[in-house]
């Protein structure tokens, strides 16, 4: 009787989580084996991505920065090329990112829910296309591996924060 009682909670435990919905999803890594892991996960508290920063060379993404809310993340990558930003819009998100890449990120392309295209680098090597996985998410962190320039890069989708309708 013991077996069954288990059994039946553990049916249900199981049936409530699958009404459970998901939201996150994950894309990548893109790009090479090189560099050191970075990951703004915690970054993603501050709040929702309202700019970002892309240095860039001839040949390469050279360095990346994101602003999420009003704090900037930790810049990571190299020194050298130029640096380049945009504000994203209030109320706008990123809801897709394409790029090339061979052995390091060579090009970034962030595309909004509000229609705009936000190209950085160069239009060479292996693409990629990243979109969430599931409707109504976003682009909410990003992480990769760095050193003197972007390795690599990972793009993780949540829906938008709650709390920042009018960030």
């Amino acid at each position: 009787m013991l077996a069954i009682i288990l059994l039946a909670l553990l049916c249900a435990s199981a049936s409530g989580n699958a009404i459970q919905s998901r939201s996150s999803s994950y894309s990548g890594e893109y790009g090479g084996k090189g560099g050191k892991r970075f990951s703004h996960s915690g970054n993603q508290l501050d709040g929702p991505i309202t700019a970002i920063r892309v240095r860039v060379n001839s040949r390469y993404i050279v360095g990346l920065q994101v602003r999420y809310g009003t704090v900037w993340s930790e810049y990571v990558g190299g020194k050298q090329g130029d640096l380049e930003e945009i504000f994203l819009h209030p109320g706008e998100s990123v809801i897709q990112v394409s790029g090339k890449y061979r052995y390091y990120v060579k090009q970034l392309i962030f595309v909004t829910d509000k229609g705009r295209y936000l190209p950085f680098g160069k239009d060479s090597g292996t693409s990629f296309n990243a979109v969430p996985l599931h409707p109504n998410t976003v682009l909410r962190f990003i992480s990769g591996r760095s050193g003197s320039v972007i390795d690599a890069i990972s793009l993780h989708w949540d829906v938008y924060p709650s709390h920042c309708n009018t960030c």
